[in-house]
């Protein structure tokens, strides 16, 4: 009889963010930093919290999804968020003309905007989120604990870290 050890649990960071949010483009940072730590030990997940403020973040959670559909979701949330500031000008065409860049279908990125196939995966997020306490955006959720960076990232990485380290042993 052979014992057959469990796989380990790898854990889960949900990073709740809008793509019109300049505090999100921030936070990439920190999302960059414990990639490189923790490597394919940490799931990191990008979930939508479109805020009402921001009037294209609905647009673009969508359209994230659809690049993600496309195998380019982190590529295409990356490379929008460095362009925040473009979106109050630009609106949907910047999301176009991202996908266009990244080598995407933009077209069918468009279409993908016209016809609704992401919204409710998007909703999904924020009703999860609201569920959970999520009232701004970037907020992280790891092992049942809410870590809010809206107001200020200052400290986040490093509690998210002591989380991390505690899972993994």
């Amino acid at each position: 009889m052979t014992d057959h050890a469990p796989a380990p649990v790898r854990p889960v960071l949900d990073v709740w963010c809008e793509l019109q949010c300049p505090d999100c483009r921030t936070a990439l940072q920190d999302v960059h930093a414990l990639r490189e730590r923790y490597g394919d030990r940490l799931e990191i997940r990008l979930r939508h919290f479109p805020l009402d403020k921001h009037k294209h973040a609905l647009a673009a959670a969508q359209a994230a999804e659809e690049a993600a559909e496309q195998g380019q979701g982190w590529p295409y949330t990356e490379a929008v968020l460095a362009r925040v500031e473009e979106f109050d000008s630009r609106g949907e065409a910047l999301l176009a003309e991202v996908a266009r860049e990244l080598g995407l279908d933009a077209d069918e990125l468009e279409t993908a905007l016209v016809d609704g196939r992401h919204f409710l995966a998007v909703d999904a997020d924020v009703a999860e989120g609201r569920a959970i306490g999520v009232t701004g955006t970037p907020t992280y959720e790891i092992a049942g604990q809410r870590l809010d960076g809206g107001q200020s990232q200052e400290g986040l990485r490093e509690r998210i870290e002591e989380i991390v380290d505690g899972l993994l042993g």
